[in-house]
């Protein structure tokens, strides 16, 4: 049954891994080398998660909103901690619901980018793991789209840097693939440690880094790296460079995102405001301009308001004939002359 829901999946994923190879083929990579074999992994998922864009701004939106929302959340929750009546529990979920509303965002909006994209890498890591490198049944292990048996056959025999893409830390023979499978866990495990630092630490105010939520983060951004730890030895080689490259891929691309896009209030966004201030003192100096002069209208709008605290009205000049100095004229007198 699962094998049939992924088979598309694995279609598409294995005729664009095999594109890849084929462009470095051409390019004048020798086609059964291990390098080549694994740059097509490479392309193969610089192409996935490139299609995925839209989803991770996505998640990453839903995501940053869910955080910063958390300490309001909590007020909610404390507010009817212990009260277990119908119309509390109608209060407290109708006033969590505006929250979301009013934040446009809610918990389902961060899962959904993940779930949809669970299936693609899913059947990434069968037909590499299976198709590519042969693990699986003969049916599982047997060509699909482009990638045909003698392509699969090749890949498998593929070496690099001594290591088969085959071959795993447990289930090889030379100190190769145990060296190049440990540098690999590492990468991953760093990458993967430092985007979760980054989203947590850098893209959140100091408001929403305290409470329960902060600190499921906090236990995330050191439990996964973690389970790569344990789960790293027993992948081939093949897909720890798929996931050492998404993760990669995944931190460059929050990067970019954080630093344009930052959350208000955080860190990154105090570093965005600064780097946009340095940019318009660069372009009034290269315009020859003062870059904190304060503009004509926002000068005469401080003069308005100081004029209108001080209570007195600007007296008007009486032009001088003679061409002496102008004179001012006698302010208006309330009282009766007579």
């Amino acid at each position: 049954m699962l094998d049939t829901i992924l088979y598309p999946l694995e279609w598409v994923v294995a005729n664009v891994m095999v594109i890849w190879h084929q462009i470095w083929t051409f390019i004048g990579l020798d086609p059964a080398s291990g390098i080549t074999w694994a740059l097509a992994i490479v392309g193969l998922v610089v192409t996935i998660r490139a299609a995925l864009i839209p989803l991770f701004v996505k998640q990453i939106n839903a995501s940053r909103a869910m955080q910063v929302i958390a300490p309001d959340l909590k007020k909610i929750q404390d507010k009817y901690k212990g009260k277990k009546d119908q119309a509390s529990r109608e209060a407290m979920s109708r006033e969590t619901m505006e929250l979301y509303s009013k934040h446009k965002t809610n918990p389902f909006a961060s899962c959904l980018p993940m779930l949809v994209q669970a299936p693609i890498f899913f059947a990434l890591f069968r037909v590499l793991n299976y198709r590519l490198e042969g693990g699986g049944t003969a049916e599982q292990s047997a060509g699909i789209g482009l990638l045909t048996d003698q392509l699969a056959e090749q890949a498998q025999n593929a070496t690099l840097f001594g290591a088969q893409l085959s071959d795993s830390f447990f289930n090889s023979e030379g100190a190769a693939a145990k060296v190049l499978s440990v540098v690999l866990i590492v990468a991953m495990v760093a990458t993967t440690f430092l985007t979760q630092h980054q989203l947590t630490r850098r893209n959140l105010p100091a408001s929403a880094l305290e409470g329960p939520m902060a600190q499921q983060q906090k236990i995330l951004m050191y439990a996964l790296p973690f389970i790569f730890v344990i789960t790293g030895p027993n992948f081939p080689v093949g897909v720890l460079i798929y996931w050492t490259t998404t993760n990669v891929w995944t931190f460059g691309q929050q990067w970019y995102v954080i630093r344009n896009n930052p959350t208000p209030g955080s860190e990154a966004d105090r570093a965005y405001k600064e780097r946009m201030e340095a940019k318009r003192v660069k372009r009034a100096l290269r315009k020859g301009e003062d870059p904190y002069a304060k503009p004509e209208i926002e000068a005469s709008e401080e003069d308005a308001t100081e004029t209108k605290r001080s209570g007195q009205r600007q007296q008007p000049k009486r032009k001088n004939r003679g061409g002496g100095k102008p004179q001012a004229l006698p302010a208006n007198d309330d009282k009766d002359p007579s």
